[in-house]
């Protein structure tokens, strides 16, 4: 009976094996799958860091019995040392400097959610604004990228210019652009790039239909001399999800198994699936932009995707990712529903050095800053 018990159990624990690296190997073909075919691999990414954890226990559970069944778990991380290097920073180094010098080009990239004005207040009703302006003022960046950046229309009575707000701070010049009229038009929102070098040869390039689904911001691009050589700066803020608290109170269901979690992943699915599906097309787009780009060119903001998915891929090229390459652990840009959402990025030429990144956990936005040193190399 012992005997039975223990050819059972062991068993059980193979066929997981095998079907946890099926699952994880197949996770890992998202990096590749153009999601508009292969949607469904595109939604088990999201689960690859959760499939990698697995595949490391496996791994050690084996070990552990001295049983060559651990090949399988290792040959499996072996393949997806891509998508593991994408995941991670391993550059455990000291503390970000604030202090710069003249050698250095810093950039702040923040989707800053309408700067909480027309989102998230605090209990008392409190406005961040004004915080997040101070923590902006301190970073003592060069260029300013933001997603979800909120403007009073011209036409209308507001009692604030963001704008007029970020020029004091020392950023005299910009460029920005309408994408989406908010609270009955009297504020817009877009994407922009503020400097405290002057832009030339700005540029924006619209969505195909992003008039028809106002979830995603323009692509936007402007030249910068920086210490006698011209490089060309991209921001943009690829398709959003849509999740709304609807949504996540959805996701809280699933997560506790509730009676009515079946139609609430089928209605969550659907707007991962339509994401991935127009993200897809605009990720050839902003790579075809870069491409372009008779300067070496940095290319900042929110593609709403993770490290291993098809988006960040496309977009990244040969490119360097500068949270891996300065970055410590998995990154985490989004505040919420799960830690292993890393959907903000800087992504830079290799004709320069990313010489150290920071992210800040910052309570104002549903988005975290980064910031990131480079010098030219």
């Amino acid at each position: 009976m012992a005997a039975f018990v223990r050819t059972f159990t062991k068993r059980v624990f193979i066929v997981s094996n095998v079907l946890l690296v099926i699952c994880f190997l197949l996770a890992c073909t998202n990096s590749f799958l153009n999601p508009q075919k292969f949607w469904f691999i595109a939604v088990l990414g999201l689960a690859f860091p959760f499939l990698l954890v697995l595949n490391l226990a496996f791994i050690i559970f084996w070990l552990i019995f001295r049983s060559r069944w651990a090949l399988l778990s290792l040959v499996a991380l072996l393949l997806s040392f891509t998508n593991v290097r994408a995941l991670i920073g391993f550059n455990f180094s000291s503390e970000f400097a604030l202090k710069k010098d003249s050698n250095t080009l810093r950039i702040l990239t923040w989707n800053v959610q309408w700067f909480d004005e027309q989102t998230k207040k605090d209990k008392s009703q409190k406005s961040r604004r004004k915080e997040m302006l101070s923590f902006i003022d301190d970073q003592n960046a060069d260029v300013l990228c933001f997603q979800e950046f909120l403007e009073a229309n011209q036409h209308k009575k507001a009692s604030y210019s963001n704008i007029n707000d970020i020029t004091e701070l020392g950023y005299p010049y910009h460029y920005w652009v309408r994408d989406h009229e908010i609270s009955w038009g009297l504020y817009n929102a877009g994407v922009a790039i503020f400097s405290k070098f002057p832009l030339t040869d700005t540029v924006r390039i619209q969505y195909s239909w992003q008039a028809i689904r106002p979830a995603a911001e323009s692509l936007i691009s402007a030249d910068i001399i920086f210490r006698g050589k011209t490089l060309r700066i991209f921001t943009t803020h690829l398709q959003s999800v849509l999740l709304r608290q609807d949504d996540y109170r959805n996701l809280e269901k699933i997560k506790s198994a509730d009676d009515s979690m079946v139609e609430a992943s089928r209605f969550i699915l659907n707007k991962l699936k339509r994401g991935y599906h127009f993200r897809a097309s605009q990720a050839q787009l902003v790579r075809d932009k870069l491409d372009e780009s008779p300067h070496p060119e940095i290319i900042c903001g929110d593609f709403n995707d993770v490290p291993n998915s098809y988006t960040y891929f496309k977009i990244k090229g040969d490119r360097q990712d500068a949270f891996i390459e300065q970055g410590a652990g998995l990154g985490r840009t989004y505040r919420y529903v799960s830690p292993t959402l890393r959907i903000d990025y800087l992504l830079a030429d290799d004709r320069f050095v990313v010489t150290q990144v920071k992210r800040t956990v910052l309570p104002y936005s549903d988005h975290y800053p980064v910031i990131t040193d480079l010098q030219w190399r």
